[in-house]
This record gives structure tokens, C-alpha cells and sequence, in this order.
């Protein structure tokens, strides 16, 4: 063997040996956010979290699941702070490991010192995610329930953050093990077939094996449609403020934002760019975006102005127009898209316009009084939530499970085919196979490698 082949082997193997003992360290990390506060955590894990958690405190024995008053000292046996610190034995642990958690003074510099200290004991710092990304190497999660921690930490909404909580109890996992559990069963009955070649699938067979596979497909379909429910939970609804000038729509945007954020004048085209906040209204996020009037102007600036009204308006999933109850009503170009679109009437305070005698579907606030805000409110819940019955348990599939699932349908489809043709058993199971696999993608039942790195690198520092 040459040498530069035996160096090579000897290279790859200390890459195999590095992570594998990445794995199985101990890591440290400040699981709270920067800043000054009252308590800082930081949380230390691995089959030596024990022994340097003594290490730095002097020795004393800590029993599970029980708070201990621990002093850290530094290596000349100076406090550095009073923590309390609670460790949990594994496999009864966030991570499946030893952890204890130290909760210190909440200053940035104590708080650094204790981990630095932690660190020259014997820890290393954690990546990014790699306590989450730990309790589901060993099976504490699975990669949705992983997922639904980040989107607990980020929900802009009580919607937003029921659905990251059903989905970490295993809401979505659940659905995809019972499609797979089908799909396994489907499978066997195909192999069976490949192992005796001499057969075909019978008839009353293939059209059992047909009817399961219609039953995955319309589960698959079921969490499918609850993607653009995802997006909007996740996201927010893209909200467009749209109507003429000197209606109210940046005094709509300052009630709902409860301050006075945009100029409100009775000066027509005193809004000549759109304005981006978001706000919680229903128990749901809105992006709102304010818009310029729309009229015809001869200045280029308001021109200007309205355009990018109409490309907002263009991509936003709702349009609330306003318009003046107390003014005749005009019709406005609109852009046509799919947006859902509210008409809001406002001045309601005072008598209105004779035009809006007849109109019942519209909202009607008063920016000046304040009111009709919680109206707003339940329309907008009519119009992109399911009814209140299955809100409890609400769980809504991202874009990554979107992929995975749209593959599944795609093999499903290819395997239903193949069954119809009378194809080869062999052809039915790759796809179902296939199918399978892109299910397991979603939950981490396979070993996909760039499917973890992507998933928990969005991770913060701690989690």
C-alpha cells in the first residue's frame, strides 16, 4: 500500500474518530438571551456533565431532579457566583444525557465567567441546536418535534405558538407514522410477490393494495392543505392597508398597532411610501403594510408612491380597503389576485354617506373613538382559520415537510400506476420505497445527514 493512500485512511479515520467524539462530549452553553436579567441558565450536557459541574463547585454530590445552592469557583478557589443547579440523570433528561442546569445571576459578565469556567473543566461550547439535535439522536424527539422547539421560541401569535406546542407533542409526527405504517404493510404484501415470481398479484389483492394506498394519499393530502396555514402562522399574514387618500388607513395602522406610528393629516398623499409593522389581532400575526392613496396625481413621487401600494397589494394574502362612511363611494383598482379582502368602513362616529346605506358585509370602525378594532379582529379569524372546534388541535406542516410530502404523493402516484398496469412487482415496491423514504425524511427516520445540518443550524446558542 503507498503511503499516500495510508495517509488518506489515517486522515479519514481521525475525521470518523472527531465525530464520533463529538458526539458523545459534554457541552456547555447560555441557554438564556444575552443581555442583563434577574437569572441566566446555562446548561451543561454529556456523560461528563456531573464531573465537571463538580469540578468547579468544589465537589458536592447532586441528586436528581433536586435544586442544590453550588458556588462556582475559579481555579484559585475564588466564587465567581451562587448558582442553583439542578441535574437530571439520563436518559430522563431534554437531551437523553446527563445535564444539569445552573441557574446564576443573570449579568453578562458572571454569567461568561461561569462558563468559561465550565469550559476549562472539561466542556466545550455547544453548536448551534446541538442540545435539540442530541435529544433526537437519542430518540427524546423526533425531527418535527425537534422543529416545533424553534417555533415555540419564535411564535408571534397564541395561534402561532398552539401549533408549535400540538406539533411538539407529536401532532404531525404522528400522522406520518400511521401513513408510513400503511405504506409498510403495502410493501410487505408487494414483497411477498417479488419472492415468488411464478405470481402475479391477484386481482382482489391489488385492489386492497389500491385502497390503502388512496387511504396514505388522502392523509398525505390532509396535512398538505395545511401549509398555507403554516406559512401564515409562522410568517404572518401579509396585510395590505389599501384604499384612497384621507380615508383613514394610517390611522387604522396606528389603532391596531396601539401607537401613533405613521403621520396622520388631513393633507391628501401625505403617505407616499409603504409602512411595514406587525401586529397580533384575532390570536393571529398580520404584517400590516400601509399604503399610499390611490388617485390620480400628476406628481411623480405619489405616482411612484401608489405603484408600490399596487405591487403590496399584489402580494399580500389580505386586502383591507378603507374607505370614508361619510363619502360617496368610489371604486378603486384593486389588483386582482387571490387575497382575501375586507372592506373597512370608517368614521362610523358620524352619519354616513347615503352610498353605504346598503352595505352590511363591511367592517365598521371609528379610528377617532377607538372602536370596532375586536370586530376586525373576528373577521379576519373567519377567514383564515378552520372552525374553532379544531383549533385545539392545530397543527400546521412547514416548507421542508411540504417537499417531503408533495415527493410522497409523486411515488404514490407512480406506485398506484404500476399497480393498475399490472407491472412487475418489483416496479411498485421501488416506488413505495421511495415513498417511504421521503416520509421518513420528514420525522428523521433516515439517515440523512444534510437534513439535520439544515434543521438545526436555525438553532440559537443553548437549545
Amino acid at each position: 500500500m503507498s503511503g499516500g493512500v495510508k495517509k488518506s485512511i489515517a486522515t479519514r479515520q481521525r475525521m470518523w474518530e472527531d465525530a464520533r467524539m463529538q458526539q458523545t462530549d459534554t457541552i456547555a452553553a447560555i441557554a438564556t438571551a444575552p443581555g442583563t436579567g434577574a437569572i441566566a441558565v446555562i446548561r451543561v450536557s454529556g456523560p461528563q456533565a456531573l464531573r465537571v459541574v463538580r469540578q468547579c463547585t468544589g465537589g458536592r454530590e447532586l441528586q436528581p431532579r433536586y435544586a442544590s445552592l453550588l458556588r462556582v469557583r475559579d481555579a484559585r478557589g475564588c466564587v465567581i457566583d451562587e448558582c442553583v443547579g439542578i441535574y437530571f440523570a439520563g436518559p430522563a433528561s431534554f437531551t437523553g444525557e446527563d445535564t444539569v442546569e445552573l441557574s446564576c445571576h443573570g449579568g453578562m459578565l458572571v454569567t461568561r465567567r461561569v462558563l468559561e469556567r465550565l469550559l476549562a473543566c472539561g466542556a466545550r461550547p455547544a453548536e448551534p441546536g446541538e442540545f435539540s439535535r442530541r435529544a433526537f439522536e437519542n430518540g427524546k424527539l423526533d425531527l418535527t418535534q425537534a422543529e416545533a422547539v424553534m417555533d415555540i421560541i419564535s411564535a408571534g401569535s397564541d395561534l402561532a405558538l398552539r401549533a408549535a406546542q400540538n406539533q411538539l407533542q407529536g401532532a404531525i409526527g404522528h400522522q406520518v407514522a400511521a401513513a408510513a405504517d400503511i405504506l409498510i404493510n403495502v410493501a410487505a404484501h408487494v414483497e411477498a410477490y417479488i419472492d415468488f415470481p411464478e405470481e402475479d398479484i391477484a386481482p382482489d389483492t391489488a385492489d386492497s393494495l389500491l385502497a390503502q394506498v388512496g387511504e396514505v394519499e388522502q392523509m398525505l393530502l390532509r396535512l398538505l392543505s395545511t401549509a398555507d396555514e403554516g406559512r401564515l402562522l409562522r410568517e404572518g399574514i401579509r396585510t395590505a392597508i389599501v384604499g384612497a387618500p384621507n380615508v383613514g388607513k394610517s390611522s387604522l395602522l396606528n389603532m391596531m398597532l396601539g401607537y401613533e406610528r405613521a403621520i396622520v393629516s388631513s393633507t391628501a398623499g401625505t403617505t407616499r411610501d409603504t409602512i411595514e409593522e406587525c401586529v397580533t389581532l384575532g390570536g393571529l400575526r398580520l404584517r400590516l403594510i400601509d399604503t399610499a392613496g390611490l388617485h390620480e396625481s400628476a406628481d411623480a413621487i405619489e405616482r411612484a408612491g401608489m405603484e408600490r401600494s399596487r405591487r403590496a397589494g399584489a402580494e399580500a394574502d389580505l386586502l383591507l380597503e378603507v374607505a370614508d362612511v361619510t363619502a360617496p363611494r368610489c371604486e378603486l383598482n384593486l389588483p386582482r389576485t387571490g387575497a382575501h379582502h375586507l372592506l373597512v368602513l370608517n368614521k362610523c362616529d358620524q352619519p354616513p354617506h347615503p352610498d353605504w346605506a346598503g352595505e352590511s358585509a363591511a367592517i365598521r370602525i371609528s379610528c377617532h373613538l377607538q372602536t370596532g378594532l375586536r370586530q376586525l379582529g373576528q373577521a379576519v379569524e373567519q377567514l383564515f382559520l378552520r372552525d374553532s372546534g379544531e383549533r385545539d388541535s392545530l397543527a400546521a406542516i412547514n416548507t421542508r415537510h411540504r417537499h417531503a410530502l408533495q415527493q410522497a404523493l409523486d411515488f404514490l402516484a407512480a406506485a398506484r400506476a404500476a399497480l393498475l398496469a399490472g407491472e412487475s412487482p418489483e416496479f411498485v415496491d421501488v416506488d413505495l420505497r421511495a415513498a417511504l423514504d421521503s416520509l421518513g425524511s420528514i420525522t428523521g427516520r433516515i439517515d440523512t445527514e444534510d437534513i439535520l445540518t439544515r434543521v438545526f443550524a436555525t438553532f440559537c446558542l443553548g437549545k
